[in-house]
């Protein structure tokens, strides 16, 4: 497969986390996009591990030397997407899978449409957004996992709202109606862009 950047969205609760793992599962050439953050490390989280973890200053000249793919400020702490890592693992021959929201694939999106043609990310970019079958069959899933107040719940389907109205943006829309037949989908574009199908 050639590398490809691939870059998921969805809304909380569309099972993309769990394509996500499936795909690293099955693919040893894809690599998981690392972040990085102005955020003090947590637990048991390593520089260059989990994030990159930078003060201030150094996102911000990173951001001003344009070392970001895309950037964006969190609860007031700042989370970025570095390109080299991206460009070394692609020299490596390696693809890169990017989980970020809407706003991020967007950022992404722009950051790749203006790079030359021929470049190998441009050439590379797969931009998919994973689908609930429904908001009510989303509603389900959130109220099964357990994890969530009703506040939390009712604020992730407003937010689902603003995703799902962005989801003409994306090149590829993959509904999670069946994890199997989702993940083959989801499969299947991938090999197709990849060169393998």
């Amino acid at each position: 497969m050639k590398p490809l950047l691939i870059v998921m969205s969805a809304p909380s609760g569309a099972g993309k986390s769990t394509l996500c793992d499936l795909l690293l599962q099955e693919f040893p050439e894809i690599t998981y996009s690392i972040s990085c953050t102005t955020r003090a490390p947590r637990g048991e989280e390593e520089d260059g591990v989990d994030y990159f973890f930078l003060s201030p200053g150094e996102f911000e000249r990173w951001v001003a030397e344009g070392r970001l793919l895309e950037h964006a400020t969190v609860h007031g702490n700042r989370y970025g997407t570095p390109a080299g890592p991206v460009r070394e693992a692609f020299a490596e021959g390696q693809s890169v899978l990017m989980d970020i929201d809407v706003v991020g694939a967007a950022a992404v999106r722009r950051y790749v449409e203006a790079l030359p043609a021929g470049d190998p990310l441009r050439e590379g970019f797969v931009d998919i957004f994973i689908e609930p079958p429904s908001v009510a069959e989303l509603r389900r899933r959130l109220e099964g996992r357990g994890e969530d107040s009703p506040e939390s719940i009712e604020t992730r389907l407003k937010n689902a709202e603003g995703e799902l109205a962005r989801a003409h943006e994306f090149a590829y829309r993959v509904v999670n109606d069946d994890l199997r037949m989702a993940y083959n989908r989801l499969r299947d574009i991938l090999l197709v862009k990849g060169g393998e199908l």
